[in-house]
């Protein structure tokens, strides 16, 4: 009995040197509740590219190219994940900033503090975290290219597009770069960093391999609008690590992030629906997907800035402007951004990250500005972060496509798009019907 009296007294003495450390502050201690959900946001962000990403776009498609839409976003967020554990994580959040990349102190996730600065999480859950963001975003890029992109140049091109596009702007706006310590720029979530970037080279992409076979005169209809509405269930789910993660804790920046990102979503569906209705006559399966999509990308970079009663104006804003967005790209313009990505991601991205300087007033329901910062003055660091990465985006994405296309074709031979890149590219069939 006395010697059960003892133990958890010994206990006690066990973890007291430990707690003395921790109250000097010679040691690091995490928050296991931010931490457990960070993990599960983690989780939620990559089941975004896989399978939620893959199955809408791949609902988009025509059947002979489902598949190389599920190889082609599958292999990208490999090859993103592995070069952000190689050199894109340091790139973007080393400890020693440039103004323009991140120190070297952590080439291959090394030498990664017990606590990320700023946080109350480890910094291994912080790369993990960032890790996924790094791996949906060029996939985000591969619906403009459906159907006759070359899958070696497609790989070449998005891995050397992580490095020398996403991963400084992700140091310029969150690791303590020129636009945010500089200028005062705000992304909550990726607004700019995420959706501008992989939008506007979408769209130059899309330029650059010149359109499909028959379009705009042929009719090219989804293969199967119930995979893309369950690639958009999917997407809308995660979007909620996506935003409810960024707060990098289990707060109520979390929960309030989460209820605009819900409120956005669904009005921009229900607003896209209306817009149908009046347009072509009919509400469609797909049009309630994109819509939910354009207004998840509207409201992401202010997510955990605005209120839940500014989130549905970001949501319809947001499905209005990116429906006749898509007009003038495809109709208008006649350019062949296959699956939208520059019309819903990218513009939703940028109109979001525009109206952020306003509806974060808290007059307006939101967080407040910064000290010395007022409406006007947010809003001109907004214009500039956004204009600033699309100049970026534009010219690297040049660069690096040329560059991928000297060792890999950008595009597959006719023969070969017109017979579909499932069997072309891959050597398999998606659906096989005896």
């Amino acid at each position: 009995m006395k010697k059960q009296c003892l133990l958890p007294l010994a206990g006690m003495l066990a973890v007291l040197p430990g707690m003395a450390l921790a109250q000097d502050g010679r040691i690091d201690v995490s928050n296991s509740g931010d931490t457990a959900w960070l993990l599960v946001s983690s989780a939620l962000v990559l089941m975004m590219a896989a399978p939620g990403l893959s199955l809408f776009y791949g609902g988009l498609v025509r059947a002979k190219n489902f598949l190389s839409v599920l190889v082609q976003c599958g292999a990208i967020a490999a090859i993103a994940s592995v070069l952000w554990i190689a050199v894109g994580y340091t790139l973007a959040f080393g400890n020693v900033s440039s103004g323009w990349l991140g120190g070297g102190n952590a080439l291959m996730l090394g030498n990664l503090g017990n606590v990320r600065a700023g946080t109350e999480v480890p910094e291994s859950a912080f790369a993990l975290f960032q890790m996924t963001f790094a791996a949906i975003t060029p996939a985000l890029m591969a619906g403009a290219w459906v159907d006759r992109a070359r899958f070696g140049w497609v790989i070449a091109f998005c891995a050397l597009w992580g490095l020398v596009v996403y991963a400084p702007v992700a140091h310029w706006i969150w690791g303590g770069g020129w636009l945010a310590t500089g200028l005062g720029t705000l992304d909550w979530a990726g607004g700019i960093v995420i959706h501008t970037t992989a939008g506007v080279s979408a769209l130059v992409i899309a330029i650059m391999l010149g359109r499909r076979s028959g379009f705009p005169n042929t009719l090219m209809l989804p293969h199967s609008p119930s995979l893309t509405m369950a690639g958009a269930a999917l997407l809308w789910v995660g979007w909620f690590g996506f935003n409810g993660g960024s707060a990098i804790a289990a707060n109520d920046d979390a929960a309030a992030a989460i209820i605009a990102t819900h409120a956005a979503a669904a009005t921009a569906a229900l607003v896209w629906l209306l817009v149908e209705r009046f347009t072509v006559g009919k509400p469609t399966s797909v049009g309630f997907a994109t819509g939910a999509i354009a207004g998840l990308a509207t409201v992401t970079p202010a997510a955990g800035f605005i209120s839940p009663g500014a989130a549905i104006l970001f949501g319809a804003a947001g499905a209005v402007v990116c429906y006749y967005a898509i007009q003038l790209v495809k109709q208008k313009l006649a350019i062949d951004d296959s699956l939208d990505v520059f019309a819903v991601h990218g513009v939703g991205g940028m109109l979001g990250s525009l109206l952020l300087g306003i509806f974060m007033s808290q007059s307006l329901g939101g967080v407040g500005y910064g000290e010395g910062v007022t409406m006007a003055s947010q809003t001109a660091a907004q214009f500039i972060g956004v204009g600033v990465t699309i100049l970026w985006s534009v010219i690297a994405s040049v660069i690096l496509a040329v560059m991928a296309s000297v060792v890999f074709p950008m595009r597959v031979s006719e023969d070969a798009e017109r017979e579909g890149l499932d069997i072309t590219s891959h050597g398999e069939r998606a659906w096989e019907f005896d």
